[in-house]
Formats: C-alpha cells, structure tokens, sequence
C-alpha cells in the first residue's frame, strides 16, 4: 500500500524545486523525461533528496518516439544549461526512461541526452520509475502521459508485466478542440486550468473510459486491488474516479502526479566512478 501522505510531502519539495534551488552538498543525479507534450529534467542529490527541476512544453516526440531530433536535443541542452547555471555546477549522471513498449527507441533517446552531455547511466521503463516514488510491493502503476497509456504490475516488489498503448492528454485536447472549436493550443490550456476541470470532465469523459478500459484489459481484478495514477494526464480532477467505475478497482493519485515520473528517472540514475 502506498504511503500516500509521504509521497505527497516529497513531490511537494520537487515542485518547489523548480522555483528554488535546495540546499545540495553531494553528488548529483538527473532524472531526463522525454515526454509528448513536456521535457523535464529533475536533479536530486545521492540521497534523493531534491535539488532543483526544470521544464519546458515541447512537440518533439510521438507516442515515445522522437521525431523532431534536432529539437529534442535543443531543449534538453537549454533546461541543462539552465539548472548548471542556477546549481553553478556540472550535471553529467543522467538516467532516462521510455514508455513501455518504445524500448526500440531507446539509442535515440540516448543520443539527445548525449547531445547535451549527458552520461547516460540507467534506462528504465516509465512505470517503474514511478514505483521508485510510490514503492508499492502489489498493484498497478498507470502512467498517462501526452500521447501514451503505460501500465506495470507488480507482485512482490516486481514487474511481472509491463504494456502500453496510444491515447494520452494530446487526445483529449483534441476531443476539448472539436468541441469548443478552438486550436489544439487553446485546448491545451483550458486543460490545465483546474478552475474548468469540472466543466471539461465530461467532455473527455470518452477518452478516459478508453484509457481505464486499456488498463482493466491486462489487469486481473482478483489479483489487483488498487490503481496507482501518475503522469501530466492524471493531473485532471476526476480522472480516478472514472478509472474506479470502469475498472472496479480502488484507483489513487497523489497532489501533484506530473512530476512523479521524472524524480522516479532521477532516483535511479547510477553516479558513475569519477
């Protein structure tokens, strides 16, 4: 079971890391999320306390796969050099994570990562990074980004089973563009407006049964009994809710579940012998 009020209190320190740096004496490990709709790197000392975090919306990647390169690595060379500049040190460890399914794309997401000079030490799957946050021994972890759905089960602290599937936030900011006839920008926004969560909820309601009929496909419900949430999507107030009517299964998030995945990615980077 997850210790919800602990995890909490630890991605409040990530969150308020983005604004200021932390206090930081040893080492540093980076956490690099390659998302859909934003990169984000999280930097935390070697005891995984948090140092500083930085982001940026961007429209590199397609389902975890990058498809603008040259664009991709721009970004990830800007937010480094921001977060060396704010530390006033160098960032070379580097873990990175790929959605599950997407592990073909992995060189290239190593080559971005080296593009800024990074040393790439670990690569994982999303919802196992997540886990290094939640640390639940039996369940679910569901990580909804931009453009995927990524589930893994645990039992006994492992994976047994890792899947994913397209459908993310991307659509259901295309559902929010036909219905309000607006830009995909302006969905976007409307989004991530929590005063208009409740207006928007059963707008995309269709979306969010499809994501929660993905995960009820591959989970046993007499072997599972909780759901646990995280990802830029899942920030959408409601969204468990209607992942409990359509699975039948407990299902939780934590306040702030967008930056769980990357602070998990940072949690397992390996600081290289220097």
């Amino acid at each position: 079971m997850m210790d919800l009020q602990r995890v909490n209190e630890y991605m409040s320190l990530v969150e308020a890391s983005e604004k200021e740096n932390r206090p930081h004496t040893k080492r540093l490990k980076t956490g690099l999320d390659l998302g859909t709709a934003y990169i984000v790197l999280v930097v935390l000392d070697e005891d995984n306390q948090p140092v500083a975090c930085e982001k940026k919306a961007a429209d590199v990647l397609r389902d975890g796969v990058v498809v603008d390169y040259s664009g991709a690595c721009r970004i990830v060379r800007e937010l480094k050099e921001r977060l060396e500049e704010r530390l006033d040190t160098e960032l070379v460890d580097c873990a990175i994570a790929m959605p599950a399914g997407t592990e073909s794309s992995v060189q290239t997401h190593r080559y971005v990562a080296e593009s800024a000079g990074f040393e790439v030490t670990n690569v994982l799957d999303e919802p196992t990074a997540a886990n290094s946050i939640y640390r639940i021994s039996d369940g679910v972890v569901v990580d909804i980004g931009g453009g995927t759905t990524g589930l893994a089960i645990f039992h006994d602290g492992k994976v047994v089973q890792i899947e994913d599937e397209p459908t993310g936030g991307t659509h259901l900011s295309l559902v929010l563009a036909g219905n309000y006839h607006i830009s995909f920008a302006e969905a976007e926004a409307i989004k991530q407006d929590y005063a208009r969560h409740k207006e928007i909820l059963p707008v995309v309601r269709p979306v969010i049964e499809k994501m929660a009929t993905i995960v009820r496909k591959y989970i046993d419900p007499s072997q599972i009994d909780t759901i646990y949430l995280c990802g830029g999507t899942t920030c959408l107030t409601g969204i468990e809710g209607v992942f409990e009517k359509v699975t039948g299964i407990r299902t939780v998030r934590p306040a702030n579940p967008f930056l769980v995945t990357p602070a998990g990615i940072a949690m397992n980077c390996i600081l290289s012998e220097r």
